[in-house]
């Protein structure tokens, strides 16, 4: 079942949450993708980390290091014995790390799983100043940006700086909007297309491109959205009587309040 907003949820822009959040709309793209892409053409999830030391903001990973220790002498039962290798147990460190970051590539077979087009959906660590994941993620857009490779960036996230490639647009009282889904051509210069989207707005449906000639495809994000949603048991998991992380503006706070209610989510 859809979630209760027209379009993006801002609930779920929570950082505790949002890591679920963005596996689930990956895996919902890769498999609308793969059902839609012509053939010779395949979408596949790829992933990149960091290793940082631990803080606040940092997700554990389990980072496995096989080092078996070596033989030597235990105590058992008050007797000092010879441990044999096969009984020796093997050391399993844990290294910290920031959330992994999945995206999308669309590969093209025939041609060695060449790249056409990169889907990114921006993640916190994207849009924090302070990140060195932001400084990675700069460095793969420019690398990108300036390749025949297309580019679409899907950023659901109001806290943060701008991220996306496009420049961004001044808002104004008469053309909010809070979400942007920005496309760039490979090799098209400094030209973009983008979807300005506010938060009482349905997600557009976008064009994938491919190679030229290659017809583009349509994706309904705002579909893919809701199935996420319902995949995620996002239902039963939120709790609509507080306020959203980050919050609300307050005519959309009044705006979220009255919707809410409407559905019986709020008394």
């Amino acid at each position: 079942m859809p979630g209760p907003f027209p379009g993006m949820d801002p609930w779920l822009e929570n950082p505790d949450l949002w890591p679920d959040v963005h596996l689930g709309l990956i895996a919902g793209m890769r498999a609308i993708l793969n059902q839609l892409l012509p053939p010779g053409y395949i979408a596949r999830s790829e992933e990149r980390c960091r290793i940082l030391p631990i803080g606040p903001s940092m997700y554990p990973d389990v980072f496995l290091i096989d080092r078996p220790l070596a033989p030597g002498v235990t105590v058992s039962s008050g007797n000092a014995v010879m441990t044999p290798p096969h009984d020796l147990p093997r050391l399993i460190e844990e290294s910290p790390q920031e959330p992994k970051e999945h995206y999308l590539d669309i590969l093209h077979v025939a041609t060695g799983y060449r790249v056409v087009t990169t889907i990114e959906v921006l993640s916190p660590t994207n849009k924090d100043p302070n990140s060195g994941g932001r400084q990675d993620y700069l460095k793969k857009q420019r690398e990108i940006l300036a390749s025949e490779t297309h580019l679409i960036e899907i950023d659901l996230l109001r806290a943060g700086q701008h991220t996306v490639a496009a420049p961004r647009k001044v808002s104004t009282p008469d053309d909010p909007w809070d979400y942007t889904i920005c496309l760039h051509r490979g090799g098209d210069g400094k030209r973009y297309a983008v979807w300005a989207v506010p938060l009482r707005q349905r997600l557009p449906r976008i064009v994938i491109p491919l190679d030229a000639g290659v017809p583009e495809i349509v994706l309904d994000l705002q579909a893919i959205f809701d199935r996420s949603y319902d995949e995620g048991g996002y239902s039963r998991l939120m709790d609509y009587r507080g306020n959203p992380v980050p919050p609300l503006p307050a005519s959309d706070a009044a705006w979220a309040d009255a919707l809410l209610r409407e559905r019986g989510l709020r008394e």
